[in-house]
């Protein structure tokens, strides 16, 4: 094994602290930038989830209500769409859901009906983020009366 001499150091270099940090700087300043759009992105993804979700379970209602001839009672809930609510109640009844879709900070939908915002037969609706009534932007509640 042979010994490096000063001359092959000065070849081999590496970087410097400043460089490093320069580097580190830039790399920080552009997480700066980048970041705050990402986050509103995720912010415009979840709505638009929920927005999804609620016309999937408003289309699985409609079907129920042609197959049974009324919509599920607010006791009964949406649970009606995957488990037969019994068969006095919904004799001709099929499963309209596979499962009952979460909204996207993991808390089931709510249904009341007749409907009280919508003034419809039905409100299907999140109450946002926060988990509770009103509210503005993401923690907005978020329902069939309002998804248009």
């Amino acid at each position: 094994m042979r010994l490096r001499t000063t001359r092959e150091f000065r070849k081999v270099r590496g970087f410097t602290l400043i460089e490093i940090m320069v580097v580190v700087v830039i790399i920080g300043l552009l997480a700066a930038i980048v970041a705050p759009n990402f986050i509103g992105q995720i912010d415009t993804a979840q709505i638009n989830a929920v927005r999804q979700d609620i016309r999937g379970i408003e289309t699985a209602l409609n079907l129920y209500r042609l197959d049974n001839f009324r919509y599920p009672t607010t006791a009964e809930g949406l649970d009606a769409l995957v488990r037969n609510p019994g068969g006095a109640v919904a004799d001709t009844w099929k499963q309209y859901l596979p499962r009952l879709p979460q909204d996207p900070w993991n808390v089931p939908y709510q249904y009341v009906s007749p409907g009280q915002e919508s003034g419809g037969d039905f409100d299907v609706f999140t109450l946002g983020r926060d988990g509770q009534e009103g509210g503005d932007g993401i923690d907005a509640d978020i329902g069939n009366w309002n998804i248009d």
